[in-house]
């Protein structure tokens, strides 16, 4: 990285003063989104100095940053995606710097070519709908979002809190606002009631909609109440357990497997071949979270093995660091990891 880089700007709309090459002034033109890039009493620019090591000091519309070479052009890179954001008119919020942050980080760590320089700003994939745009928060997560736009088979594998989920039903809403898809179709095993929902009260809404609720989260942070309510009575949005699926195509049509590692083989091989005409599919699931009987093999694991190298499928995994949720649940997902890798280095050893 050179001195160039560290001295110009990537927004018109911020002026870059260097004092040396470990030390440089950014300036905001707007001083009201600039308050708000800073956060109250300056947390947004505290969580920069924890996680680069750099200092930060805030005056007026300006911000004074110190530190090693690498750490203070990765805090101006986040400050100016961040600013940009803001001037879009989103907000920005602890997660959101925490995300710019991991990108800015990525950005050094990602292999280029002897001849080129690094970018000296970020560019993070995004889904945007009437509602919301929601932004890459993790490498990961812009290499699924960037998946999602170029494949018409995806799977999306790791652990909870990683945004999986989530981002599959946001493009889902965004491919339905552009009109690249007429429906949108989420479905999830119902394992804890064996798929066999008839005990349960109401019609088959009722009955599906406890198993279904954070893809009914998602769809409501993409798109106003009372649209979602409307496509859903109207069927474009349609919510059922995968068991009725079964003979059916599903074409013109995005359409969302979740909890898939609850899935049997029969059922996942089920599931895929109802692929049809100009439809999406989206795969998300925790192989490390299987539910079924013990000694049923689980039909996402199989899929992964079988097609991950088939043309026009993309499988993009999730590891514990690109857990978007509280820091804490990162934390708790490494200890049960940790815990299970001793359980079973311990079982095979006394084989």
């Amino acid at each position: 990285m050179n001195r160039q880089e560290l001295v110009s700007s990537p927004s018109r709309n911020t002026r870059t003063a260097a004092i040396d090459a470990n030390h440089f002034v950014l300036t905001f033109e707007n001083n009201r989104l600039a308050s708000e890039l800073f956060g109250q009493f300056d947390q947004n620019l505290k969580l920069l100095e924890a996680r680069l090591n750099i200092d930060a000091r805030a005056r007026g519309n300006s911000v004074s940053i110190s530190g090693e070479l690498s750490a203070t052009n990765q805090a101006r890179r986040a400050l100016d995606f961040l600013y940009e954001r803001l001037q879009k008119g989103a907000s920005v919020e602890t997660s959101d710097v925490e995300g710019a942050i991991r990108m800015a980080v990525a950005a050094d760590d990602q292999l280029i070519l002897p001849t080129l320089e690094r970018k000296a700003k970020l560019s993070m994939a995004q889904i945007s709908t009437r509602k919301k745009t929601v932004a890459a928060r993790t490498p990961t997560q812009d290499a699924y979002m960037r998946a999602l736009e170029r494949s018409e088979l995806v799977f999306g594998v790791g652990p909870a809190g990683t945004g999986k989920t989530y981002l599959a039903v946001a493009h889902a809403a965004q491919l339905l606002e552009r009109g690249a898809v007429d429906k949108i179709i989420l479905s999830r095993p119902a394992v804890e009631a064996g798929e066999r929902l008839g005990f349960l009260p109401g019609d088959m809404k009722e009955k599906v909609d406890p198993y279904l609720r954070p893809l009914y989260d998602a769809l409501y942070d993409m798109i106003p109440g009372d649209k979602v309510e409307r496509a859903i009575t109207a069927g474009v949005i349609e919510i059922a357990p995968l068991a009725f699926m079964r003979g059916r195509t599903l074409a013109n049509a995005a359409v969302i497997l979740d909890e898939a590692q609850n899935t049997t083989s029969m059922q996942m091989k089920m599931f895929l071949t109802r692929l049809g005409e100009n439809a999406r599919m989206i795969v998300t699931g925790d192989p490390s979270q299987v539910d079924l009987p013990r000694g049923v093999k689980s039909g996402l694991v199989e899929a992964l093995q079988l097609l991950s190298s088939v043309e026009g499928i993309s499988v993009v995994r999730f590891k514990d660091t690109d857990i978007v949720r509280h820091p804490l649940v990162g934390r708790i997902v490494q200890a049960y990891d940790a815990q299970y890798a001793v359980h079973e280095e311990s079982e095979h050893e006394s084989r």
